[in-house]
């Protein structure tokens, strides 16, 4: 990475807008709505020949004193003490607002280089509202339109040439996605905290506060994670609506990227329909699964109590560990699990190994289908090819006993499991 570059400003002057223009994609979740950003989203950038880092940051606004908008304002300027490089972004249509002067009042104490961004200039014969920023005592404003692209590409051009050339480095191929999943409010954020050991993500007992996916890479030892705090799942498709709509598809997206998906179920709760629907959107998206009992603390319940209904219930039979953010507790169970998780998610079975097993299957049920044998084809996660006799006579319910019975004997217990049944050619 060439660099990071942090987006700031006021609430709703079109900073996630920029983001996505100038990463070409629609990473940051973009609504009317004032606020919709709360943490800092990192999205890798690219230009000609050079990558760097782009941190989109939550609306600052130091006049309002809730606990979220401060929170805010604190993670904001974390990104801006991290930066290289600052784009402070204005509404140049409005003009210079008393929270826009606040912004700059941070920026020119913070002593980071500056780009200032008069937004929303949608036609180009307006380039003269920008004039009105140079008040700010920040430079030259760079008069463009974050929604259609005018001005973008030679601000691009002056980020390249800003940025020193030495940044971050690149998230390996072998890093570990981890993504978290769970209904609104049972500790997500919390717990990703409680991992990495500070506050990255803005905690709040309001359900819905994370609303992008927010992705954190992680090391442990010779390991690297990255975790993504995703927004809160709602089973009912009906009660997702505007920003709660699009922060669940990245929340999707997340966990189609991801290796390993740790579904939340708050235990001081119990077992609700909903964390079902969460674990099956994990088994869909092909990721192996770890069943997290978050919030053991304010719980009485054993463990014993609840493992024979998660094994009931779930059809991968994923393992559990139970935790508290707020305690400590469980933290480094978890991640020891997913590193066990993680490698049985890559690892092959031998084909001969494979095919004893096939060979003793066949002595275990009375069946017309006779696997002939049999080979993994892929991983991350396991996939099998298995050629039979005749593809007519494998059932359904034949197929499951074939997976359950994989799964239990080369231990792929929460790991999903594709077998290919064909016929012989």
């Amino acid at each position: 990475m060439k660099g990071t570059v942090a987006v700031v400003g006021f609430p709703n002057v079109g900073k996630s807008t920029l983001v996505n223009r100038l990463t070409g994609s629609r990473t940051a979740v973009v609504h009317e709505q004032p606020g919709v950003t709360r943490d800092r989203k990192e999205v890798a950038a690219e230009w000609g020949n050079d990558r760097f880092l782009l941190v989109d940051t939550g609306g600052v606004d130091i006049a309002d004193p809730s606990p979220m908008t401060q929170s805010i304002a604190a993670h904001a300027r974390e990104a801006v003490a991290e930066a290289d490089l600052v784009l402070f972004v204005v509404d140049a249509r409005i003009g210079i607002t008393p929270g826009d002067e606040e912004v700059a009042d941070i920026l020119r104490r913070a002593r980071k280089p500056v780009l200032l961004i008069a937004n929303k200039i949608d036609d180009p014969a307006q380039d003269s509202l920008a004039l009105e920023l140079h008040r700010l005592g920040l430079g030259e404003p760079w008069p463009l339109s974050a929604l259609h692209g005018h001005g973008t590409g030679d601000l691009l051009d002056r980020i390249v040439e800003e940025l020193p050339g030495e940044g971050r480095e690149e998230i390996p191929e072998t890093a570990i996605r981890v993504a978290i999943l769970g209904r609104p409010n049972v500790g997500k954020s919390s717990l990703l905290n409680a991992i990495l050991g500070r506050e990255r993500v803005i905690v709040s007992e309001t359900p819905g506060t994370t609303r992008d996916a927010i992705d954190t890479m992680f090391e442990r030892g010779d390991r690297t994670f990255v975790f993504v705090d995703t927004a809160g799942m709602r089973r009912k498709r009906r009660h997702r609506q505007g920003v709660q709509y699009y922060s669940e598809l990245r929340a999707l997206d997340a966990a189609e990227r991801a290796d390993i998906a740790l579904v939340l179920i708050d235990t001081s709760e119990g077992i609700v329909e909903q964390d079902l629907s969460v674990a099956d959107v994990a088994r869909k998206a092909q990721c192996s699964t770890i069943v997290v009992l978050s919030k053991w603390d304010l719980t009485t319940v054993g463990i014993d109590d609840v493992r024979p209904e998660l094994e009931r219930r779930l059809r991968q039979r994923p393992p559990h560990v139970a935790v508290s953010a707020k305690t400590g507790r469980g933290i480094e169970r978890l991640l020891d699990l997913i590193e066990r998780q993680f490698d049985k998610h890559i690892a092959r079975v031998p084909t001969a190994e494979l095919n004893r097993f096939l060979a003793e299957l066949q002595e275990r049920r009375e069946t017309p289908v006779r696997i002939l044998y049999g080979a993994q084809v892929a991983s991350r996660p396991p996939r099998f090819r298995f050629t039979v006799n005749n593809r007519r006579h494998v059932t359904r319910d034949y197929g499951y006993w074939v997976e359950n019975q994989l799964r239990e004997r080369f231990e792929l217990e929460g790991v999903p499991v594709t077998i290919d049944f064909v016929p012989r050619s």
